[in-house]
């Protein structure tokens, strides 16, 4: 029989073995430095290092790849609608009276015609493909290095409700089971003679549509088997308990979270100070 569950890295690394608060706190930090900086070789300096970090914590190249296949569509919209709409932002943060437009629409175009894209939004546009990047990238550093039963003993050992705790694990192990539900169906689809495999994109897609129905359905008859089972256990969310998983906080973890701080007070600093990450451009 197949488990399925939250993945997880098989390699041994820093990360694994670090306490979940502190990978918490590297999260939060990455969160302040790209929403800090506007500058696009910041940005870019900064998803080098998260991508860097997820390689060195085992993160499967196939996954960052999946999210990065996934993703280019969206981020090359992003990156369009800034080049083309964004101008009173760049000016306002560039302080410029006028931009530099690099492609323009015919002017008797309908609806678009006299449309231009400036470099100046382009620059923007790859910032925030950055910042996006960077957000999304990070998330595997906490989640796929950390056992579920050690995030939420770490979460009740840094105050967190007990209550929040129990929510947050079982969504965590509620989505691997939705998964498993989803191939099923899938699977019972293609014993019937359902040949997705040969389908064009639109008509996947609406195949894929009908699926959702009886995925929820089965998840709401989970939910209440869940709600059921906690009833019968008497479960009330108080925090007074033993826990079979203990987790402490070592001297790396110190070592770790003061770097952090470290780092960001500087990254404030300069930012606020010396204008450090504030979107420029060269030309």
């Amino acid at each position: 029989m197949v488990t399925y569950k939250i993945q997880t890295v098989e390699k041994d690394s820093l990360f694994t073995r670090l306490d979940f608060r502190t990978k918490v706190l590297i999260l939060l930090v990455v969160t302040l430095l790209a929403f800090l900086w506007d500058d696009p070789i910041y940005q870019a300096v900064l998803t080098v290092l998260i991508l860097a970090a997820c390689f060195a914590a085992g993160v499967k190249k196939g996954y960052v790849a999946l999210v990065l296949a996934g993703m280019s569509p969206f981020l090359i919209f992003m990156v369009l609608t800034h080049a083309f709409f964004n101008d009173s932002q760049v000016m306002r943060l560039l302080e410029a009276a006028e931009l530099h437009p690099f492609f323009a629409f015919p002017a008797d175009w309908w609806l678009i015609g006299g449309l231009a894209a400036t470099w100046e939004g382009l620059l923007y546009g790859v910032n925030v493909m950055f910042k996006t990047l960077s957000l999304i990238l990070v998330m595997p550093l906490a989640i796929f290095t950390t056992d579920v039963d050690e995030m939420i003993t770490s979460m009740v050992q840094a105050r967190v409700p007990y209550r929040l705790a129990f929510i947050f694990s079982s969504t965590f192990r509620f989505f691997p089971l939705l998964w498993a539900e989803f191939q099923k169906i899938v699977e019972a689809q293609r014993l019937r003679g359902l040949a997705m495999e040969s389908m064009g994109l639109a008509k996947r897609v609406r195949v894929y549509a009908r699926v959702v129905v009886p995925l929820i359905l089965g998840a709401l008859v989970r939910s209440q088997q869940l709600e059921v089972v906690l009833q019968s256990r008497a479960f009330n969310g108080d925090p007074d308990r033993t826990y079979f998983h203990e987790v402490k906080m070592t001297w790396v973890d110190g070592v770790v979270i003061g770097l952090v701080l470290v780092g960001s007070i500087a990254a404030v600093y300069g930012r606020v100070r010396y204008g450090w990450g504030k979107f420029t451009v060269w030309f």
